[in-house]
């Protein structure tokens, strides 16, 4: 294989972004039969920097508001600047390492702060190897379990499915690459997008959300019908929607709508309705609740239970994928099959040798730490590895699905149906109370961690393919990204508690861990879970599958809040309208591609508008303008700005011409 001369970027294929025809195959941007940097002292050492970095800032600003933002894309422009400030030729197969091993972070820490918190909530001991080892085994499991899918997800399924923050990412790589004007596009929608989304988010000149309750008319429907709609008016989700589409933002929302324009509405007016001696009493105990507080109690579990019975119809429907990789792992394991010199190297995955090696080595770790670190009780710790074991494998899919679809892992709806699995497993063979619910806690954490890493890792292999690095490197740097983020977090998490504390009367509420410690507190007391909402949603998950619509997506609607669903709609609209109105294909096409960019510079604009956030948040620099918020006229000045970014984005891609350069 030749070393690559430095070579002039043009930009991605033609059908990166469409299913491939009979015969047709994907030819990425750095050709599979030369080599170029990648694995470098320079990408490996920026990236673990990117590693600690990111883990710190996310951990901070995940354990306040409760939502990780996403550091493939920040970490991206890093090392974008960073090569260029260093003049380092063909950097485009190291930025891609840089931004691989930096990204572990945002993966590990959402699988420690939305479980382990909750140890310190419940006043339990929690030790620094309990969290590290919790977070890094975790890690290396999802690490594992998802490689032997590679190919599915990212080859296989090439076209089929959206992967938007792949898409986002890749977006920058290449334009900073590229340079012209594709990057110039790229910086100009990041600014408008950033600033958009900085002046909402941490000035407070307008708001984050508009809902229909903020005029009289609304409020009363709330209260009366418990009907409520809102908006999240950041830009970074309404690019996010537009690279999903139109088609699965549809179904997203119709799981959504569903729980909120019927479940709710239904609940809260034909709810405990008693007849007696021919007197009708009605004893409503939603009259009080707020929807919001419906959702979270009722809808939410449903949408779990069909997120659940999704990744079980995933499992069966992949299974003929699952058993080949299992025969393979066999295969070398008994020295049968070795791996192919021929194969390019774009396509070279760590061998399945040992990859099995590695899953066996990593489930004897887990076990050990479950035995020696956590329960001291031989039978038990075996239950424990048995959890995990079938647990982030089942789901390991399910999570690279999720991602692929909408680009948001719904790892704490599985982490709390895992809690509730384990508590009723840990009750019935006799661990109950204090100890219970510290085993419960890390079982959950490491899963956690697994099913986190496994969503998010698939879009860093998805970002190699579109660009042609090489998966074997990209898997080999990913256990170091984990091991330096584990630790981090590790430390970060027991910092904040010292100086914060963690709760609901705390700077830093940490509301999934907060959630997790309100489920599993019951549980450990012998109360019982919502097994009739869980199955509700199966059987929906059930029913949609068998008319073929996608059970994963719907399900996904119900479980993430509305506001956060509903802008995924109005950028699947704008893809449809500025895509398909046009006469001329090539002139949608342009349009479509243009779109992309900007929806990509809005996304990594907002993602890195949000690491400057968690700093400011961080140094305790309160800017927000909180008293004009309450005001009438910051909920005009939403409405507008939020009209006036989705018209700027028609006008831009509508801008467009077929060729554009």
């Amino acid at each position: 294989m030749k070393e690559a001369n430095e070579e002039k970027i043009t930009g991605l294929p033609e059908n990166a972004y469409r299913e491939l025809n009979e015969g047709e195959e994907y030819q990425p941007i750095l050709s599979p039969d030369k080599k170029y940097p990648e694995a470098s002292a320079w990408s490996i050492t920026w990236g673990l920097l990117m590693a600690i970095l990111f883990s710190a800032a996310a951990a901070y600003l995940g354990l306040k508001v409760g939502q990780v933002f996403e550091a493939a894309i920040p970490i991206a422009i890093i090392a974008i600047g960073v090569s260029g400030a260093a003049k380092r030729k063909n950097a485009l197969g190291e930025n891609v390492i840089i931004q691989s091993i930096g990204a572990s972070s945002g993966v590990i820490v959402a699988g420690a702060i939305f479980t382990l918190p909750a140890l310190y909530i419940l006043d339990l001991d929690a030790a620094f190897y309990q969290i590290f080892l919790s977070s890094l085994l975790g890690g290396f499991l999802g690490i594992l379990f998802l490689i032997p899918f590679r190919k599915y997800f990212v080859k296989t399924m090439h076209g089929k499915y959206p992967f938007p923050e792949a898409t986002a990412t890749t977006e920058v790589l290449v334009s900073g690459a590229k340079g012209g004007n594709q990057a110039k596009l790229l910086i100009v929608s990041g600014l408008i997008g950033g600033l958009y989304d900085f002046i909402a988010g941490t000035l407070g000149w307008w708001k984050e959300l508009i809902s229909t309750t903020m005029i009289p008319l609304g409020e009363t429907i709330a209260e009366k019908t418990k009907m409520v709609f809102k908006v999240n008016t950041g830009a970074a989700v309404l690019g996010l929607g537009y690279i999903i589409g139109l088609k699965y933002a549809a179904i997203i929302c119709a799981g959504s709508f569903v729980g909120w324009y019927v479940i709710i509405p239904l609940l809260s007016q034909f709810a405990d309705v008693n007849v007696m001696d021919g007197v009708t009493t009605v004893n409503n105990v939603f009259a009080s609740m707020s929807p919001d507080s419906i959702f979270s109690s009722y809808v939410k579990p449903i949408g779990i239970g069909g997120i659940a019975m999704s990744g079980i119809v995933g499992i069966i429907r992949s299974s003929g994928i699952i058993k080949s990789a299992f025969g393979l792992a066999v295969k070398e394991l008994g020295g049968k099959s070795k791996l192919d010199a021929e194969t390019k190297r774009t396509q070279r995955d760590l061998p399945m040798k040992i990859i099995a090696i590695g899953i066996i080595v990593t489930l004897i770790l887990i076990f050990l730490f479950f035995y020696l670190g956590v329960i001291n009780n031989l039978g038990i710790a075996l239950i424990a590895l048995g959890i995990v074991t079938v647990i982030a494998f089942l789901f390991t899919t399910v999570a690279a699905n999720a991602i692929a679809i909408v680009g948001t892992n719904p790892v704490s709806g599985m982490t709390l149906m895992t809690l509730i699995i384990t508590s009723i497993v840990l009750v019935s063979v006799g661990l109950s109370g204090t100890s219970g619910m510290v085993a419960a806690l890390l079982i959950g954490g490491v899963i956690c961690t697994a099913l986190s890493m496994a969503g998010g890792f698939i879009t860093d292999l998805k970002i190699g393919y579109w660009i042609g690095t090489s998966p074997i490197k990209q898997q080999t740097w990913k256990f170091l990204g984990t091991f330096v983020s584990a630790a981090t977090v590790g430390g970060i998490i027991m910092l904040l508690n010292d100086a914060y504390g963690f709760g609901a009367a705390s700077k830093l509420q940490a509301p999934q861990a907060n959630a997790m410690a309100a489920v599993i507190e019951p549980m450990m007391s012998g109360q019982g879970a919502p097994w009739m909402l869980y199955g509700v949603g199966a059987a929906l998950a059930l029913i949609l599958t068998m008319i073929g619509v996608p059970a994963l997506a719907f399900a996904l609607g119900m479980f993430i809040p509305l506001e956060l669903n509903t802008p995924l709609l109005i950028g699947g609209i704008i893809s449809w309208f500025v895509a398909a109105r046009g006469k001329d294909t090539g002139v949608n096409k342009a349009r479509k591609e243009r779109g992309t960019l900007i929806a990509s510079g809005f996304i990594a604009g907002g993602a890195l508008m949000g690491v400057v956030s968690a700093l400011l948040k961080f140094a305790n620099l309160d800017l927000e303008a909180t008293s004009w918020l309450k005001t009438t006229g910051a909920d005009i000045l939403t409405l507008l700005a939020y009209v006036l970014i989705i018209g700027y984005f028609v006008w831009d891609s509508k801008r467009a011409k077929p060729q554009e350069e």
